[in-house]
């Protein structure tokens, strides 16, 4: 009995389960939503769709220091997370830059010290 129709079956499941295509996003959908469906994609380990929520949420309330630092906080986390520690680590020093530059100290501080513990981490793991 051959099993290779089944080998390829169950292989190409496990692949098209593991995609993510766009994530729909209406141009009305309110930022608190937006991260509440990345944080729904997070828990499920679906980090592709995640970091695209984070980033519609950066491009349509980057102006909104709060959603900003959200955003650039948690994508640079899920990089983390899967263990991109290059990406992850440019993006945290991306992100401890703005609260370096003028005003930087009106940014939410909570990310700042996240951002710099994690940091921490990935520097002491020599990257």
């Amino acid at each position: 009995m051959k099993l290779y129709p089944l080998y390829f079956t169950v292989i190409m499941a496990v692949v098209l389960s593991c995609a993510s295509g766009p994530v729909d996003v209406p141009d009305d959908m309110p930022p608190t939503k937006i991260i509440q469906r990345a944080q729904e994609a997070t828990d499920v380990n679906k980090y592709k769709a995640a970091i695209q929520y984070y980033r519609i949420l950066r491009e349509r309330y980057g102006n909104v220091y709060e959603y900003l630092c959200t955003a650039e906080y948690e994508i640079a986390f899920i990089q983390y997370k899967q263990k991109k520690y290059f990406e992850a680590r440019q993006g945290f020093e991306s992100l401890l830059s703005l609260y370096k530059a003028e005003g930087g100290e009106i940014l939410p501080q909570q990310f700042k010290v996240l951002a710099e513990k994690v940091l921490a981490v990935i520097i002491e793991k020599g990257y």
